[in-house]
């Protein structure tokens, strides 16, 4: 009995760490073709805010935990590249330095850019670093994408009225859209 029980337990060990590690890692030629072609999503599961206001408000919440990290899966956060179209849908935490009191839509990254520059270096270990410089937007100055070779991302967004926010997460090729007839 003794016998069965461990096979079963090294079944469900085996089942379930090859489920947590085949969501979203890519092998390295797939995130070096991503990475040139410009036309692929950042997917956000994590925000990290550096507000420490933030920080001690989540503290202060009944049942929660003492890590700054806010779990962003199960949404639909992203930011969408493709040749002529950045589409950023991100939320924000921190302080804010001119807010918007009648559209508060407008205090999360929520914006679609036709005016924007791309810039890429590969780092060390394979690490690529994109660089978006978006030129058509008055709050955002610059969003860093740190691409690991499994295809994990690091984004930081730098803003102009607002404290800098960073995002874990991973990139993925974008999904088709259909042409509007």
């Amino acid at each position: 009995m003794k016998k069965y029980i461990s096979i079963i337990f090294i079944f469900g060990f085996l089942l379930i760490s090859q489920n947590v590690f085949s969501q979203s890692n890519l092998d390295t030629q797939t995130v070096t073709a991503l990475v040139n072609s410009d036309d692929y999503s950042f997917h956000a599961q994590r925000a990290t805010p550096t507000n420490y206001d933030v920080i001690n408000i989540m503290n202060s919440m009944p049942n929660s935990t003492s890590t700054r990290i806010l779990d962003l899966s199960g949404s639909n956060y992203s930011i969408d590249l493709r040749k002529n179209n950045l589409e950023v849908t991100l939320p924000y935490f921190g302080r804010v330095f001119n807010p918007t009191y009648g559209n508060t839509s407008q205090n999360s990254y929520r914006f679609t850019s036709k005016d924007f520059t791309v810039t890429k270096s590969q780092g060390k270990k394979g690490k690529w670093i994109v660089k978006i410089k978006v030129n058509d937007q008055s709050t955002v100055d610059e969003i860093i994408i740190e691409v690991f070779k499994n295809g994990k991302a690091y984004t930081s967004i730098r803003s102009n009225d607002r404290q800098p926010i960073s995002y874990d997460g991973y990139i993925a090729k974008n999904e088709e859209q259909k042409e509007k007839l």
